[in-house]
């Protein structure tokens, strides 16, 4: 049983939830966000201000899938009411970034800029060495903070590289002198 799928989720103020066949659309302040789902083995009921999932039978795949969808509707309805943002901190001498059009220019120690296109839906606010990638998609914000860590990974020793505001990079000691 899972505990994600028996949940009955309400719908915040100013959202509106619709239902067409397999087709879920989630409308909220900060945009408009659609999902496909199987609906052969899973029923999405929406009435009364609440939202919830009702297993058809009692096959593997309903198992699986029951909070699994329940954790995107979730997920969806508070992108679009609220948002969702990362912070990301790049830490090294010469390190920058910013935002120029649609791009983010990026200074990471290599021999050239790297140069990437901001996806549709997101925005990205850079200062001196912090990056907020916001938007009403979670999947999409946290792939682009994934593609842009993924540039200059942390490194151990001194800590230089893009890591997310809130991790914590594990320190070593490095070279002793005898």
């Amino acid at each position: 049983m899972s505990k994600v799928g028996k949940q009955i989720l309400n719908i915040p103020e100013g959202v509106t939830v619709t239902v067409a066949g397999p087709n879920l659309s989630v409308k909220g302040k900060l945009g408009e966000s659609k999902k496909v789902f199987d609906n052969s083995v899973i029923d999405i009921v929406v009435e009364n201000n609440t939202v919830s999932f009702v297993k058809k039978g009692s096959s593997k795949k309903a198992s699986q899938l029951w909070g699994t969808w329940a954790s995107h509707t979730k997920n969806m309805m508070t992108g679009v009411s609220t948002g969702f943002t990362k912070r990301l901190i790049v830490e090294g001498v010469g390190f920058k970034w910013e935002v120029t059009g649609t791009d983010l220019k990026m200074a990471l120690g290599f021999s050239h800029p790297v140069i990437m296109p901001i996806p549709a839906g997101l925005t990205v606010k850079t200062e001196k060495g912090n990056m907020d990638i916001s938007g009403f998609d979670k999947e999409a914000v946290g792939s682009f903070a994934m593609k842009i860590r993924k540039l200059k990974e942390p490194e151990p020793y001194k800590g230089k590289g893009i890591r997310y505001s809130d991790e914590v990079i594990r320190r070593k000691q490095g070279k002793r002198s005898a």
